[in-house]
């Protein structure tokens, strides 16, 4: 199990954390002529052998880089702006999926599974990491498609980016109060956010813009919750 959880890190890592914005848009123009694209290929490549930590796994993380590059690529191709959505869920799967396969592969085939230190260390990180800007990206996609036209003309009295880290201070938080054993506290932090956006809610005067924030705080919340799950039960 562990091996997969160092494999998610270095891919939460390379395609989220590690991936600047000015990439993604020299990627989608120029396709498989931007240097960013190899870049971004043998980053994961790196990333996968180092936080593996073998020298062994070294063709297995070429694998990987090769086979996220062919996955990119052929998103590239294919998404436009209508589907870019479905393109970019399809892609995270077919990414896992890989993964998956290699640690798979690892473990039956060769035995090759040597544990570094705390086991623990990496499905905390893991599971904290993926509650930020990967979680991030993933609400704002599925929820762009019910973006109403007055959520943008409210946005000029608010901090920049004030919303994307409320929503990752929230979800870490949930996490913690998951692992913690206090479930209580997950009331009390969605009954303040909702409290502190009541007010900007019923100035709006737009139900389109309640059911946009309730839609994108109830996906926020169930994340970091099956998130929180996920990590304790590992834990156990």
């Amino acid at each position: 199990m562990i091996i997969f959880i160092k494999l998610l890190l270095a891919h939460l890592l390379g395609d989220f954390i590690w991936q600047p914005n000015s990439w993604v848009t020299d990627k989608e123009h120029k396709k498989h002529k931007s240097i960013y694209l190899y870049v971004h290929i043998l980053l994961h490549g790196v990333l996968a052998a180092v936080l593996v930590g073998e020298i062994s796994f070294i063709p297995y993380a070429i694998l990987i880089a090769v086979t996220h590059g062919i996955i990119d690529l052929i998103k590239l191709n294919f998404q436009k702006p209508k589907n870019k959505r479905t393109w970019f869920v399809v892609d995270q799967i077919a990414h896992v999926l890989i993964l998956i396969g290699v640690a798979t592969l690892l473990y039956q085939d060769n035995g090759f599974i040597h544990f570094w230190v705390m086991n623990e260390f990496w499905i905390l990180i893991t599971g904290f990491l993926l509650v930020t800007k990967p979680a991030s990206i993933f609400i704002k996609t599925i929820i762009s498609i019910w973006s109403p036209e007055s959520q943008n003309s409210h946005q000029d009295n608010s901090l920049a980016n004030a919303g994307n880290y409320i929503g990752i201070l929230e979800r870490l938080l949930v996490v913690c109060f998951i692992l913690t054993g206090h479930f209580e506290a997950i009331g009390f932090l969605l009954a303040a956010k909702s409290i502190f956006r009541f007010g900007d809610l019923k100035e709006a005067k737009d139900r389109k813009l309640t059911e946009y924030v309730m839609i994108g705080t109830l996906i926020s919340f169930g994340i970091s919750i099956l998130v929180g799950l996920a990590i304790q039960a590992l834990l156990l």
